[in-house]
C-alpha cells in the first residue's frame, strides 16, 4: 500500500530529469552587432526580436565609423542558449549586418549605463538622498526647493541598487541610456 501512495505522489518526469535541462537554462547575453549606417537597418534588427518573441531588455545605437558609415547596436537579451545561438545566426544573416560579437561568451567585457533620476522630497529624506548620491557618486545636475535630479554612471547593478534605495526616498521618475558594452583587453 505504501508502494501505491508514493507511485500516486511521485513525479511524472523520470529520476534523470531531475536537473534543469540545456533548454530550460535562461541566460543574459550582451550582443554587439556593426550594421551599415542606413535607413532601415535598426527596423530590420528589432523586427527580427519581435517577430519572434525575443525579449530586449537594453538597447542602444550610435554611429562608430563615420567614414565607414557604420553603426554599433548593443543588445542585451535573455534566452536559453538555444535561443540565444539563434539570435545570433539570424542577426548574421541580415544584409547590412558586419559583425555579430556575443560579448558574454568572448570574454570579460565591461558595461556601463548613464542614467538620470528625480527624487522629489523635503527634510531628512533629501539630506539622505544627498548622502546617497555621494556614496554612489552620483552627481547632482539639477536642484530645486523640492527636488533633486542625480546623474549616475556605472554597471547596470549599480543603477538598479541606487534606484532601488531612492525609491523610499521620493523617486518619482527615471531615464536610463540603455547598455554600452566593449570587451577587455587586446
Amino acid at each position: 500500500m505504501s508502494a501505491l501512495h508514493i507511485k500516486k505522489g511521485a513525479s511524472k518526469h523520470s529520476a534523470y530529469n531531475l536537473r534543469p535541462t540545456f533548454s530550460d537554462v535562461m541566460e543574459r547575453h550582451t550582443l554587439a552587432v556593426v550594421v551599415e549606417n542606413e535607413p532601415g537597418v535598426l527596423a530590420r534588427v528589432i523586427g527580427l526580436f519581435s517577430g519572434r518573441g525575443y525579449n530586449i531588455e537594453s538597447l542602444t545605437v550610435a554611429e562608430v565609423d563615420h567614414t565607414g558609415h557604420r553603426s554599433r547596436i548593443t543588445i542585451v537579451t535573455t534566452g536559453t542558449p538555444q535561443v540565444i545561438e539563434q539570435i545570433k545566426a539570424q542577426l548574421g544573416r541580415i544584409v547590412s549586418v558586419h559583425e555579430v560579437h556575443d560579448l558574454t561568451v568572448e570574454g570579460p567585457s565591461v558595461e556601463r549605463e548613464l542614467a538620470i533620476l528625480k527624487v522629489v522630497g523635503q527634510g531628512d529624506k533629501r539630506v539622505e538622498a544627498l548622502r546617497l548620491a555621494d556614496i554612489f557618486r552620483a552627481n547632482v545636475v539639477d536642484s530645486t526647493l523640492n527636488s533633486f535630479i542625480f546623474e549616475i554612471t556605472g554597471a547596470p547593478e549599480k543603477i538598479e541598487a541606487f534606484s532601488d534605495l531612492m525609491r523610499p526616498l521620493g523617486l518619482t521618475e527615471v531615464a536610463r541610456t540603455g547598455v554600452a558594452a566593449l570587451l577587455r583587453g587586446d
